[in-house]
This record gives structure tokens, C-alpha cells and sequence, in this order.
């Protein structure tokens, strides 16, 4: 078999488990109820619950190359809609991460095949902000487009029927945006927690801002990326 090894991690680890958590797998068989989603990148060096120290059946994952939401993605908005009105999750949080290999693509034209047509939709980021791009040092694209990605991802998000409908029924979900440093293993929110879809645009253009912001976006502060 070309896979034992993995088959034999797997049995190392449930017996593990159960010696030191008895009921463990009783208990997460019987329902699923976590409070949060995770909208992420396929990238593997990325996964959900060990990032945020979450066990398993406390978060609900999608991902896809570059953590992209639009509107024609039924597999993403079926997954949503069921994370709000099946699991009633709280919070939605979209979480891209600093050098994705998707959003280099778009920041360079790159051809790399099928998920060409895939990568478009960041290349649509990349030019609604090529002014402010273009002025940015050149050390400094690449992770400011993952941002700027995160936050265009959860207007996405909220401008969804789900959300929007969620919303008029009086669902209490805030969907957030956030990024993640493979150097550095840390988390950082983009300031982009959307509550209800009258201060979306108030917020979007604040978490715009600050990617532009030359304080915070020293050349410098990129280069251990």
C-alpha cells in the first residue's frame, strides 16, 4: 500500500486520543455545532484549527485557491449558507495568507493553466487598486494585494444573498477578515468585522486605508516575508 505510513499516523493518533481523552470521538460524533467558518486558502501550510487552537467540530472549513468568494461559486455559497442557517455559526471569518502563490499569479500576469480563469477574479483586486499598487514600493504588492484580496473577499461575503437574507431575519453572524504569516505563524485582523451590511462600506473603505497606509507599510516590514 503507498500509503501506510498514513494509515498508520492515523491509528497512532486515535489511539492516542482516546487513551488520553476517553469519549472523545463518542462525544464529537454526535453533533456538529461549532460557532465559527473558516473561508481559507487551499495552501497546506495553512489549516484552520491548529492555527487558531480550535478543536475538531469547532470550526466549519471552505477553501480554495487564494480564499476567493464570487458570486457564481455555488459550491462556497452552498457551504455558507449552510454554516449560517444550518450550524448557526457566529462568525465567518475569511482569512487569506501573506505570499499565496494565487495572488502572485495575479500580480503577475502569470499563466499557470485552468486556474487561470480562477485567479481572474483576484486580478480584478489587483486592478480596482493599481493606482495605490503602483505607488507602493515593489517589496510591498505582493502582501499588500493578499490584503487588499482578504478584505474584497468579505464584501463578496456579505453582499450574498445568504448574508443579506440572514441579515433581514435578524441572524446575529459578523463575517471578518484576516491573514496569516507562514514566517511567523501569527494572525492578523484587517479591521473588517462586518455586522450588518449599513456600515460595509464605512468599513471597507477603512480597512482600505490602512493597506495603504505608509506608517504601517514600511518596505522593511516586508522583507522577512
Amino acid at each position: 500500500m503507498p500509503l501506510r505510513h498514513l494509515l498508520q499516523h492515523n491509528r497512532v493518533w486515535a489511539t492516542q486520543t482516546v487513551r488520553e481523552r476517553p469519549g472523545f470521538f463518542t462525544s464529537l460524533s454526535e453533533q456538529q455545532k461549532p460557532r465559527y467558518m473558516w473561508i481559507g486558502c487551499s495552501d497546506s501550510r495553512v489549516p484552520a484549527n491548529q492555527i487558531t487552537g480550535l478543536e475538531p467540530g469547532e470550526v466549519f472549513v471552505h477553501r480554495n485557491i487564494a480564499n476567493v468568494v464570487v458570486h457564481s461559486d455555488l459550491n462556497a455559497l452552498s457551504t455558507i449558507q449552510y454554516a449560517v442557517d444550518m450550524l448557526e455559526v457566529e462568525h465567518i471569518i475569511v482569512c487569506g495568507h501573506y505570499g499565496c502563490g494565487g495572488v502572485q499569479a495575479a500580480l503577475d500576469n502569470a499563466r499557470i493553466g485552468l486556474a487561470d480563469n480562477w485567479i481572474r477574479h483576484i486580478q480584478d483586486v489587483r486592478d480596482r487598486h493599481a493606482e495605490g499598487l503602483q505607488a507602493a514600493h515593489p517589496s510591498q504588492r505582493l502582501n499588500m494585494l493578499c490584503e487588499l484580496n482578504v478584505i474584497e473577499q468579505v464584501v463578496n461575503v456579505c453582499h450574498s444573498t445568504v448574508m443579506k437574507d440572514a441579515w433581514a431575519r435578524g441572524r446575529v453572524v459578523t463575517v471578518h477578515g484576516w491573514i496569516y504569516g507562514v514566517h511567523d505563524g501569527l494572525l492578523q485582523d484587517l479591521l473588517v468585522s462586518v455586522s450588518n451590511p449599513q456600515r460595509l462600506k464605512e468599513l471597507h473603505h477603512s480597512a482600505i486605508s490602512q493597506v495603504f497606509n505608509p506608517l504601517r507599510h514600511a518596505p522593511q516590514a516586508y522583507a522577512a516575508l
